[in-house]
């Protein structure tokens, strides 16, 4: 098990009902929210990075990452990564 460290976090008060409605770990909720989000922020500043060396991503590049990411379905640019 990792460690961890409590910490105290406030959150709207319309948040946390909806939060308790969806899981009885709320501590764990949060932990992988917060997880997504610092691997969401890691990617963009790689590929910004890869961009500053490689230069822009070509269309052609972009459809061949969505088509990976998506599926066919998404490689016409209409998916959402919702």
């Amino acid at each position: 098990m990792a460690e961890t460290t409590r910490i105290t976090v406030t959150l709207p008060t319309d948040q946390v009902t909806a939060l308790r409605k969806l899981t009885d770990n709320v501590s764990g909720y949060v932990a992988e929210a917060v997880a997504r989000q610092l691997r969401h922020q890691m990617l963009g500043a790689d590929l910004l990075r890869h961009q500053e060396e490689h230069g822009a991503f070509t269309e052609e590049e972009l459809a061949e990452a969505r088509s990976r990411i998506f599926g066919a379905a998404g490689s016409d640019g209409s998916a959402s990564a919702a």
